[in-house]
């Protein structure tokens, strides 16, 4: 259960972070966002943990897997903000919902976790949920729906790195790593993605490595007390958060393939949630 709320914690301020990238991309570059975003975090994590922190990523001997994760990240961070320039926010997060159901699928085929039948028949209802609102065949561009699942692939490896990552390393020293790397690859794109934003929009880019590092530790504490299939359906509820903000903040309304989609992912989140209660239910009942 504490896993659980930690998640869904975790995808609402991710869900905030994107409504307010989304509004930076219109006008700047996304290196330069992710370099203020990924070097506030840095500088978080430096202040909480200072020396021993440091040194812990200095003697650490799994540098290797750390740095392919950052990579893995940085990645997908640059997919899927690309593809917000031409996105809806909820069409956005909606098609990036795919990233629970490839979880799910990586989670048996790396970590060789035991996933019930229930979690494959949500996975398969979220999976044709994804498919609806990407709407082949429309008006849709293909390019920023393919950067988007792009994203979602790349992202969904990246949680099954943490679950074996997290065995040997602590989250907060994960953290400073990746943003760390994510700010000297970042930073060495300067000369050509600098637009020499405004007092305001820094302290936006600001708020949103805050925001991101609050998503950041939280879901991987989330993800280090519980099995990655079971944490990965809790990211639903960021679908809801961002209808909202696509909405309040620019007056989209979805297209009737995105509702109709959302829902069927809705609807899968809650077929695995379900099941997982009764089989809670069932388990105490019989003592184990």
């Amino acid at each position: 259960m504490a896993a659980i709320a930690l998640a869904v914690v975790g995808y609402f301020l991710f869900s905030v972070q994107d409504a307010a990238v989304k509004w930076l991309v219109a006008d700047h570059t996304v290196w330069e966002i992710l370099l203020v975003r990924s070097l506030t975090i840095t500088l978080l994590c430096l202040v909480i943990g200072r020396a021993p922190l440091a040194r812990q990523v200095l003697v650490s001997t799994r540098k290797g897997p750390l740095l392919l994760r950052g990579v893995v990240i940085l990645a997908a961070w640059l997919c899927y903000y690309r593809a917000a320039r031409d996105l809806q926010l909820a069409e956005l997060v909606t098609i990036y919902f795919a990233a629970p159901l490839m979880v799910t699928a990586l989670s048996v085929m790396l970590l060789k976790e035991q996933v019930r039948w229930q979690r494959w028949a949500g996975t398969g209802v979220g999976f044709i949920g994804v498919i609806v609102a990407c709407q082949p065949g429309g008006d849709v561009s293909a390019v920023p729906v393919l950067l988007t699942l792009l994203a979602a692939l790349l992202w969904a490896y990246s949680n099954i790195l943490v679950r074996q990552i997290s065995a040997f390393e602590t989250t907060m020293m994960q953290m400073l790593f990746s943003n760390a790397a994510f700010v000297l690859f970042c930073a060495a794109t300067l000369p050509w993605s600098w637009t020499h934003p405004g007092a305001w929009e820094i302290a936006l880019m600001v708020a949103i490595g805050i925001a991101g590092a609050g998503a950041q530790y939280i879901l991987l504490e989330s993800f280090r007390l519980a099995p990655a299939s079971l944490i990965a359906p809790f990211e639903y509820t960021s679908l809801l958060s961002a209808f909202a903000l696509s909405f309040l903040i620019w007056g989209d309304v979805p297209r009737i393939a995105v509702f109709l989609g959302a829902a069927l992912i809705i609807a899968s989140g809650a077929l695995v949630i379900g099941s997982e209660w009764m089989d809670g239910r069932r388990r105490a009942s019989l003592g184990e």
